[in-house]
C-alpha cells in the first residue's frame, strides 16, 4: 500500500505537507499524552489537551474537567495543567494559586510534590522513545528473522531473475562454494567470484538442481534514501544497474567501489528497468556516516541500498526478540545523534547534517512516497529525535524543566522568579538559533 495513492494528485508539495503534518501530529500527540497520563496518575489535573495551536476548531469537556481540543494550526500541541500561566507550563498563575486551597494547589503542576512534577515532565520524551521502540519492534517481528537453511521465500523484482530461482528453493551452493550458516553469509558473499551470472546449486522438490542466476548481491536498487542523488535522479526500486560510465559491473560492491573512487564526479548509470534499458546521470554526495565506535566516516554516496535477489524464508521472532531489536534501534539512534552533534560542534563533520523543519518535511514526503512501511519507520526515527531533543538541558524544553527540578532537589527551593525568567529567555533564544541554523541548512546546504 502506497500512501501517495491516498492523496489526490496535486503534486509532491501536497504529499510533503500532508505527510509532515501526519507525522508531527502523531509524535506530538504521543508526547503530550505521556505528560497527561503521568500527570493525572500523580494527582495533577489537566485543564486543556490541545492538538494544534491557535484558534480552536472543535473541543469537548471530559468528566475529569479536561478540555480536549483541535486547533487550527497543526504544528504542535500542548497540555495546560491546572494553575499554569500559559501552555508552556513554565510558570504558574500566581493570582490563581493564591486563592486555592491546599488540596486544590496539590492538583496543580506547581503545587505538586517534586517527584510528581519531574515524572510528569520526563514522561513526554519517554513516551516518544516508547513509541519508537514499539514501531521498531513491530516492524522487526513483521519482517521476520531469516532461518537456516537459506531458502527462497519469494523473488524480488530484479530484471533477469524470473525463471531461474523459484520460491521454496533451498540454496546449497553458489559458484561451487557450499553455503554456510546465515551468521557467516556476509563473509561468504565477499568470497564469491566478482561476476554475474553464477552457477547455483539448489534443492528443489527433494532434487538437486544446478542453474544459472545473477550474483546474490547484484547492483540493484532495493531501497532509495530520501533527499539523495538517486531519488533526485529518479532511480526506482528494482532497477538493475548494469554499467557505470559504460563500464559493466556485476555486484553491488563494484558499484560501491566505483562511487567511492569517483570522489564526487558525475557518473552515468546504465539501468535495466523491467527489461527497458535507460541511462541516468547523477552526482554522488558527501555524507557523514556514524560508525560503531562513535566516530564518523565521510563517504561519497548516491543513496541506494542493495540486498539479496530474493526474500529468504523467515520465522516470526518472539516478543522478547522484537522488544530487544526495538530498544536497540532507539539506543542506536540516540547514540548516533549525540555523536553527530558533538562532531558538528567540534567541526569534525559538516553542520549541514543539522536539518530544520523544511528538510524534515521533505524527508517525510519522500518516505511517504516510498510506501507505508517507509513512512512508519520515518515516524519512529523522528519520534526518537523529538524525545532526545526535548531532554536537552535548555530552558523551555522538558530537559530545562528537569534541570530546574534538580536544582530544587539539591538547594531545597526552586530557582527565583527572576532567574527563571532570564534562563527561559536564554533558552528560547538558543532554540530559535538552532531552528534558524536548521532552516538555513535546509535552504543552502546540498
Amino acid at each position: 500500500m502506497d500512501l501517495a495513492g491516498l492523496i489526490p494528485s496535486f503534486g509532491n508539495l501536497a504529499l510533503t505537507i500532508v505527510a509532515f503534518i501526519v507525522a508531527l501530529s502523531i509524535i506530538v500527540f504521543i508526547h503530550e499524552m505521556g505528560h497527561y497520563l503521568v500527570g493525572r496518575w500523580s494527582g495533577i489535573k489537566a485543564d486543556v489537551f490541545s492538538i494544534g495551536m491557535g484558534p480552536v476548531l472543535a473541543s469537548r469537556m471530559d468528566r475529569h474537567g479536561t478540555r480536549w481540543q483541535i486547533a487550527a494550526f497543526p504544528v504542535g500541541g500542548y497540555v495546560r495543567f491546572h494553575g499554569d500561566a500559559n501552555a508552556a507550563s513554565g510558570s504558574a498563575d500566581e493570582d490563581a494559586l493564591k486563592d486555592m486551597s491546599e488540596a486544590e494547589r496539590r492538583s496543580t503542576l506547581h503545587g505538586a510534590p517534586l517527584w510528581a512534577r519531574a515524572a510528569t515532565v520526563v514522561a513526554g520524551p519517554v513516551s516518544n522513545f516508547v513509541l519508537s521502540a514499539v514501531i521498531f519492534a513491530g516492524m522487526a517481528m513483521w519482517a521476520g528473522v531469516a532461518t537456516d537453511p537459506l531458502t527462497v521465500a519469494d523473488l524480488k523484482p530484479v530484471p533477469g531473475i524470473a525463471g531461474t530461482l523459484e520460491p521454496g528453493d533451498e540454496i546449497l551452493a553458489i559458484a561451487g562454494q557450499e553455503t554456510p550458516k546465515l551468521e557467516d553469509f556476509a563473509g561468504y558473499v565477499d568470497s564469491l567470484p566478482d561476476e554475474s551470472p553464477l552457477d547455483w546449486t539448489v534443492r528443489r522438490d527433494s532434487t538437486e538442481v544446478t542453474l544459472s542466476a545473477l550474483h546474490p548481491y547484484p547492483p540493484f536498487v532495493d531501497a532509495v534514501s530520501p533527499q539523495s542523488a538517486a531519488e533526485d535522479a529518479g532511480l526506482k526500486l528494482g532497477d538493475l544497474i548494469e554499467t557505470v560510465d559504460g563500464q559493466p559491473i556485476a555486484t553491488f560492491e563494484d558499484l560501491r567501489r566505483i562511487v567511492t573512487e569517483g570522489d564526487g564526479a558525475e557518473m552515468t548509470l546504465g539501468i535495466n528497468r523491467a527489461g527497458d534499458r535507460i541511462e541516468v546521470a547523477l552526482t554522488p554526495r558527501r555524507v557523514d556516516l556514524p560508525l560503531d565506535d562513535g566516530g564518523f566516516e565521510t563517504r561519497w554516496l548516491i543513496g541506494i541500498s542493495g540486498g539479496l535477489i530474493f526474500e529468504p524464508a523467515t520465522r516470526m521472532p518472539g516478543v522478547g526478540e522484537g522488544i530487544k531489536a526495538g530498544v536497540g534501534q532507539v539506543v542506536y539512534i540516540i547514540n548516533a545523534s549525540i555523536s553527530g552533534l558533538y562532531h558538528m560542534v567540534t567541526g569534525a563533520i559538516s553542520s549541514c547534517n543539522l536539518r530544520g523543519p523544511i528538510g524534515i518535511a521533505e524527508v517525510s514526503g519522500s518516505a511517504a512516497s516510498q510506501g507505508t512501511a517507509s513512512f512508519i519507520w520515518f515516524i519512529a526515527v523522528l519520534s526518537t529525535a523529538v524525545g532526545l531533543l526535548n531532554l536537552f538541558p535548555i530552558p523551555v524544553l522538558d530537559g530545562g524543566h528537569l534541570m530546574f527540578h534538580l536544582f530544587e532537589a539539591i538547594a531545597g527551593r526552586p530557582p527565583s522568579p527572576r532567574a527563571l525568567s532570564i534562563l527561559t529567555t536564554f533558552g528560547l533564544m538558543v532554540v530559535l538559533a538552532i531552528m534558524a541554523l536548521g532552516i538555513t541548512n535546509d535552504l543552502f546546504c546540498p
